[in-house]
């Protein structure tokens, strides 16, 4: 694995990532890998919506910013056109982002890498068109980075040349340390939130379709009958805000829509339970934080979520919000199955790669491309 310096009298390798909004495991990946790029001695250049470039700080983590239009596509190709000249690799993320870089790069040499994030699921002429892109961008990529087996066998049925699994590492949260006055803060967060005598329920993640919050707020019905009454807490934006505003008041629902957060894992927490209801996920971020952090976690067993949980987290299946209710009353009313999940979730956390493996893993493939040419 070459790395560091570049042989002398040539310039650096010089990495281009393209990313698009940004979900919140893509950012954040970009983010860490960036970071851990530049130390490594890498000329790194993101290129990204403006308001994913403020979010997520890239030039603090040395890397240079190329703002990207949103619309139309024809202003964001000729960006990341702009941007990649002269680059050795370009790596986007995400599938969108993987067809404009696609575009981008015709006609020149420059190998693309892509990472496949996440997939959503779609139906009917949505889903037709969904395929068209993933055969786009997989055939287009020298190589296809897959955060799951089976997104990678899904690169693969789609044409891709070169698929490998490369698990994505997100930053793991600071740790209180013995020294720090760790419950003071948490319970000034829980006053805040409205749950100082009553059990908290986190979760987090774009309030959009697929995302399991009807599933979710039918489970808060029956939450309404325990005692104490636990208040969930939902942050993020999306389509759906509005729907699910009008549900939680016309049927009295013990949940709170709180907006984005950028303080997920401190949210986290401070939490008695977190909660995943998704229809599919990768490697969610929301899970690896929630067991970073110690916090019993009931997830659906969709996509990537049992891999990447084991035993250390309670799985129900999507869309059974019976079964849901029910995975969460007994937590609350378990304290000894929460400091199992509690002990399980951190020994679990501990298995998975750590930033620097993901860096070093992504620059081997950037090498090998480049050292091909």
């Amino acid at each position: 694995m070459s790395s560091t310096p570049a042989p002398q009298g040539r310039p650096p390798l010089h990495a281009v990532q393209v990313l698009g909004s940004g979900g919140a495991g893509s950012g954040a990946h970009v983010r860490s890998l960036a970071a851990g790029l530049v130390a490594r001695g890498v000329r790194v250049t993101v290129c990204a919506p403006r308001p994913t470039g403020e979010g997520y700080g890239f030039t603090a983590a040395g890397a240079a910013f190329a703002p990207l239009w949103s619309r139309p596509d024809a202003l964001a190709v000729a960006g990341i056109r702009a941007a990649s000249a002269g680059a050795d690799v370009v790596h986007a993320h995400g599938l969108r982002s993987a067809v404009l870089a696609a575009l981008a790069l015709s006609g020149r040499g420059t190998p693309l890498v892509v990472t496949w994030h996440t997939t959503r699921p779609a139906d009917g002429a949505r889903g037709r068109f969904v395929r068209l892109m993933e055969r786009r961008a997989a055939r287009a990529a020298a190589v296809v980075l897959g955060v799951t087996s089976e997104l990678v066998d899904r690169a693969r049925t789609r044409g891709a040349r070169d698929a490998r699994l490369a698990p994505a590492a997100v930053p793991a949260p600071r740790r209180a340390s013995d020294d720090d006055d760790g419950d003071e803060p948490k319970d000034k967060t829980r006053a805040e939130l409205g749950a100082v005598a009553r059990p908290l329920l986190v979760t987090a993640g774009r309030l959009e379709p697929g995302r399991g919050h009807g599933p979710l707020l039918d489970a808060a019905r029956a939450w309404r009958e325990l005692d104490p009454e636990p208040l969930l807490i939902v942050a993020g934006e999306g389509s759906e805000r509005p729907l699910l505003q009008r549900r939680i008041e016309d049927e009295g629902l013990p949940v709170r829509l709180i907006g984005r957060r950028d303080d997920v894992p401190a949210l986290l927490a401070t939490a008695d339970v977190a909660i995943l209801p998704s229809r599919w996920e990768a490697r969610s971020l929301l899970a690896q934080e929630a067991l970073h952090a110690g916090v019993p976690l009931v997830a659906t067993a969709v996509g990537g979520v049992p891999d990447l949980v084991g035993g250390a987290a309670e799985l129900v299946p999507y869309g059974d919000s019976a079964a849901l209710a029910g995975a969460v009353s007994r937590l609350l009313a378990d304290p000894a199955r929460r400091a199992e999940l509690t002990a399980a979730g951190r020994a679990q956390a501990a298995t998975w790669p750590t930033e620097d493996d993901t860096v070093a893993h992504v620059l081997s493939v950037y090498d090998e491309l480049v050292i091909s040419r």
